[in-house]
């Protein structure tokens, strides 16, 4: 008997649905983040800690154009991790169960986040 299984699976040729895009992105959104949250506790500490620490992380985030990507990519992953962690736990209570309420609500995720993530581009700059 044959076995028709592939053997190599190519991850770019598999259609996800939106529910697992959305649940892949959040995890990939956490792990970024438990990296880049200690940076952007340090930058804190450094502007609460003297009026020259607050100047030279303003001159790296506000004076420099590179600065003001990664905080705003920083950002915008915490926004989007944030909406979908909320729609992980409305649905571990037992809101958007059915495929259709699964497939609204990544669908509301997405659209918040682009929303989102636009104004803190807006505000950034």
């Amino acid at each position: 008997m044959k076995d028709t299984r592939p053997i190599h699976l190519n991850l770019f040729q598999i259609k996800f649905p939106v529910t697992a895009i959305i649940s892949i992105l959040h995890r990939i959104s956490g792990f970024i983040l438990f990296f880049c949250i200690p940076l952007l506790l340090w930058a804190l500490d450094c502007s609460l800690s003297s009026a020259q620490g607050f100047d030279c992380i303003q001159s790296i985030i506000v004076g420099n154009m590179a600065g003001k990507i990664i905080t705003w990519l920083v950002l915008a992953m915490l926004c989007y991790h944030l909406l979908a962690g909320i729609r992980h736990l409305l649905m571990d209570w037992g809101c958007f169960e059915t495929l259709r309420g699964g497939k609204i609500s990544s669908w509301v995720v997405i659209v918040l986040a682009v929303i989102l993530i636009i104004l803190l581009g807006v505000w950034l700059w």
